[in-house]
């Protein structure tokens, strides 16, 4: 018999809107911007015989206080578990360096490529970032495009201007 894994989730607002999270047993593993309950749910559609799925928002306690501490621009990083294990190799590498990007600094694409290894792969990076399930944590508002233009941010540039602004990052063009 398959021991049945428990996912909690919950929604919460913020200054960029409401948030829902979810994790699994190792960390959060979904952070989004656009909290639509029926696409978690799809997205969990295969998981279903090993997962229970329960909506619980005292789960959620330490990285609700990081995130407003975040927002409030009183949190530069986070200290928080984090299950990327839904991403491809290619992406858990993209995943990884972007973790690894400080507050207030940004990095383009192209640099991004670099640092894993393929310094022509700045779309397939793009991408990466664009599958990021836990946007936040993993800073992929930090990527930026050329000539320090706003660009690729699923959740809209005016989001990323936002977040960055948090950071003390301004001045970007949209591309």
């Amino acid at each position: 018999m398959i021991k049945r894994e428990k996912i909690f989730f919950t929604t919460f607002p913020s200054p960029i809107g409401e948030i829902l999270i979810s994790r699994t047993s190792k960390g959060v593993n979904i952070l989004t911007f656009e909290p639509n309950k029926s696409y978690f749910f799809s997205k969990l559609e295969n998981f279903k015989p090993f997962f229970d799925v329960i909506e619980e928002k005292k789960e959620f306690e330490r990285e609700i206080k990081q995130l407003d501490e975040y927002f409030l621009g009183q949190r530069n990083k986070f200290d928080i578990e984090i299950d990327l294990s839904s991403g491809t190799p290619f992406c858990r590498s993209v995943w990884d360096v972007l973790y690894h990007i400080p507050y207030g600094v940004t990095l383009s694409y192209e640099e991004v490529a670099q640092r894993v290894g393929n310094k022509s792969a700045s779309r397939a990076v793009g991408q990466a970032c664009k599958k990021n399930p836990v946007a936040i944590f993993v800073p992929c508002h930090r990527v930026i495009g050329k000539n320090k233009k706003l660009t690729g941010f699923s959740s809209g540039l005016e989001i990323k201007a936002y977040l960055l602004k948090i950071e003390g990052l301004t001045g970007f063009k949209e591309a």
